[in-house]
């Protein structure tokens, strides 16, 4: 089944209902499907370089421009390609270079940065608006393309340690997922979801196909802040909505200093990331009648593996089984129609408890990269990288990346089991562990920590501290003060900038 096919079904059992956009004033689903179909049309008769466009690609922020490009790519049969904009001018025309032939939809901003790139048809998200509306209807358009193996969507990596790799997600593993984990037209027309994650990250791929296959009006914010977040979510009603850790702290800043409370908002998402056991609880009691999710995944899974579910989140909260409430802080248990394991190096899988490397299979597992095929597909499993282990009811804990382990003195230390002590301390509301070379131990620990406004905390009390409760090679060496950590614009850690800083002896 091709993508594409979600929003014809929806367009035909819901076609008056808003699908993007104010509640007042937004498209329809009807609408949004005819835009789609025009932009199939825009895309076959564009030649780029007189080669047409193999793909289409977007360089720009959050709009409702955003599902178009999507669906349109479905219906033309060429796969749908969101790139980071963010990144520099060099990086950022390879990048583009590398996916020619195509038709480029870009930010006026970015455009400037682009000049011209051979094979690249470069037009502005205002102008490829404005071809739409001269484009004649396409009612009888039908999705193209082999309805499984086609590629749907491109994504690319963050490529810290070489070029951004593209993973590759087809048309089975994109609507497997939509299939497995949403049910049609279960949303109520009232509802809405506002998405304030960037568009080249798989969240907001997923958050189109099942808001639509749902029938669930998208909201977007262009680039999240905040109080713009608070706002839009308050002003269109918003039900539900994803955000990365790092965003629910502020979020929960802006509520309490606006004493705002969003009655309308009854779900909300959080993931790509660790989230602190203090910050959700906080943002449980600020907000008691929002149902919280915790849901973990990754670009080549097509978004979510496992979820924290909200009767998860109360229980865990009003136990006094220290296991029971430790579960807080885990990922939750696989979807149904996945099989999830933790191995040793080996390969073989461990018992519980006992960490290891988390592997998953499943029709939604893409694992597959453009020009390198799969990492390690050996009967269908996917290597995740991630580091983790089960506990006795199936709740999956992570522990970080495998790439993370600090090795010190030949022994194997986890970041996170340092970080999730030191967040027990009073003062500190964020931390951050890394290893960095040592010529005596091979790494040595390091922490950075951000402390809770006004707390004075000095690195031998957070020393003594770690040691009390872990032994004794887990106590970080140093222990630097920051006022924020680094993080991506889709909420990762940026832990090589700290080991960056720490090898080179000075703070961030």
């Amino acid at each position: 089944m091709n993508v594409g096919f979600l929003l014809e079904i929806a367009a035909e059992g819901m076609p008056d209902r808003i699908a993007v956009g104010s509640r007042h004033e937004g498209v329809t689903y009807a609408r949004l499907l005819a835009q789609a179909q025009r932009a199939a049309r825009v895309v076959s008769s564009t030649a780029g370089g007189d080669v047409p466009p193999e793909r289409l690609a977007m360089l720009d922020l959050n709009s409702p421009m955003l599902p178009v490009l999507l669906f349109g790519a479905a219906f033309a049969g060429v796969p749908f390609v969101p790139m980071n904009y963010r990144l520099a001018d060099d990086r950022l025309r390879d990048l583009v270079a590398r996916n020619a032939p195509a038709l480029l939809v870009v930010d006026p901003p970015v455009m400037e940065r682009l000049a011209e790139v051979p094979g690249i048809d470069v037009v502005s998200r205002a102008e490829f608006a404005e071809r739409l509306e001269r484009e004649p209807s396409h009612a009888d358009l039908a999705p193209a393309g082999d309805a499984d193996e086609e590629i749907a969507v491109l994504l690319f990596t963050s490529g810290t340690t070489g070029p951004p790799k593209a993973a590759v997600l087809r048309n089975r593993h994109l609507t497997s997922y939509i299939l497995s984990t949403s049910e049609f037209g279960s949303a109520d027309e009232s509802e809405a979801t506002l998405v304030s994650v960037p568009p080249y990250h798989v969240a907001g791929v997923s958050a189109i196909l099942s808001a639509v296959y749902a029938g669930r009006r998208l909201v977007y914010l262009p680039a999240f802040s905040a109080a713009d977040w608070v706002a839009a979510a308050r002003d269109e009603e918003v039900t539900h909505a994803m955000v990365v850790p790092t965003m629910l702290g502020r979020i929960l800043d802006e509520l309490e200093a606006t004493g705002t409370r969003l009655p309308a908002l009854a779900h909300l998402s959080y993931g790509g990331g660790p989230m602190p056991a203090p910050v959700i609880e906080r943002a449980m009691g600020l907000l008691p009648h929002v149902n919280f999710v915790n849901a973990y995944g990754l670009t080549e899974t097509s978004s979510t593996i496992s979820i924290l579910t909200p009767d998860d989140h109360r229980e865990a909260a009003r136990s006094a089984d220290p296991a029971v409430r430790a579960r807080l802080g885990s990922v939750g248990r696989p979807l149904p129609t996945l099989e999830l394991e933790v191995r040793d190096p080996f390969g073989e899988p461990l018992p519980v408890g006992n960490v290891g490397e988390v592997w998953v299979r499943g029709e939604q597992v893409a694992g597959e990269y453009l020009g390198a095929g799969d990492r390690d597909r050996s009967e269908g499993w996917f290597p995740t990288r991630d580091s983790g282990f089960l506990d006795a009811e199936g709740y999956l804990f992570l522990a970080g990346r495998l790439d993370d382990v600090i090795v010190r003195g030949g022994e194997n230390i986890s970041p996170g089991e340092i970080e999730e002590v030191l967040l027990q301390h009073p003062g500190v509301e964020e931390v951050a562990v890394v290893g960095v070379q040592d010529v005596q131990w091979g790494e040595r620990v390091v922490a950075y920590v951000v402390a809770h406004g006004g707390a004075t905390v000095t690195e031998a009390e957070l020393q003594g501290h770690v040691r009390t409760k872990l032994r004794s090679t887990c106590t970080p060496e140093q222990v630097h003060f920051l006022g924020e950590l680094p993080y991506s614009d889709t909420g990762k850690l940026l832990r090589r900038v700290l080991r960056a800083k720490a090898l080179e002896g000075a703070d961030v």
